[in-house]
C-alpha cells in the first residue's frame, strides 16, 4: 500500500491541474489510516473538477458494491427514512460506488478472458463487451481503436428486445 500512498502524493496535484476528478471505489475501511487520509485528501482536492473522471478500484468487488448498497438502503428503512415498499433500483443505484457517474458503455477485456470477474456488476448491466487476446501490457492505441470501431457498429438496445424488423415482423 506504500506504492498507493506514493502515487497519491506524487500524482494528485497533476490530476487536479488537469481538471481530473479522482475517486477511489471499494472497501477502503481495511486500509491504514494514513492511506485512507491520503485518499480522502485527494478526492477532496479534485471533487469539483469537471474534466475526466479517474476511478481507482481498490479492494473492490461488484458483489461487495451491491451488498454494501443494499445495507445502506436497509439502514434507511430501519431509521424510517424510507419505506420498504419504496425500495427500487434507483434507491440501490444511489448507493453504488459510482452512483454519480453514467453507467459503463464499453468493457474491454484483455488477455483472452471472457468473464466479468466480479467487476462493476451493477454498472455493466447494459454495457457492450469487447474481448481481445492482447495482453494488458501490449494493449496500445491500435487495439483500443479496434475496440471503439467495433463498439460504434453495434446497435445498443439497453436490455430491450430486437425490433420488429429484426424479428421479421411487419
Amino acid at each position: 500500500m506504500e506504492l498507493f500512498v506514493f502515487a497519491l502524493d506524487n500524482e494528485v496535484k497533476n490530476l487536479h491541474k488537469n481538471n481530473v476528478k479522482l475517486k477511489v471505489i471499494g472497501d477502503i475501511s481495511r486500509f491504514s489510516e494514513r492511506l485512507r487520509k491520503r485518499i480522502d485528501k485527494a478526492e477532496a482536492l479534485t471533487q469539483n473538477n469537471t474534466g475526466l473522471k479517474l476511478n481507482i478500484a481498490a479492494n473492490y468487488g461488484g458483489r461487495w458494491d451491491i451488498s454494501n448498497s443494499v445495507k445502506q438502503v436497509f439502514a434507511k428503512v430501519q431509521s424510517g427514512e424510507l419505506s420498504i415498499d419504496d425500495i427500487n433500483e434507483e434507491n440501490i443505484n444511489d448507493h453504488i460506488c459510482m452512483h454519480d457517474q453514467e453507467n459503463v458503455d464499453l468493457v474491454i477485456r484483455t488477455g483472452g478472458e471472457h468473464r466479468i470477474s466480479n467487476f462493476l456488476l451493477w454498472q455493466v448491466a447494459y454495457a457492450e463487451f469487447y474481448f481481445t487476446n492482447v495482453l494488458w501490457p501490449d494493449f496500445d492505441e491500435m487495439v483500443f481503436q479496434s475496440a471503439v470501431d467495433a463498439f460504434s457498429k453495434r446497435e445498443r438496445r439497453y436490455g430491450g428486445a430486437e425490433s420488429d424488423d429484426e424479428l421479421g415482423k411487419e
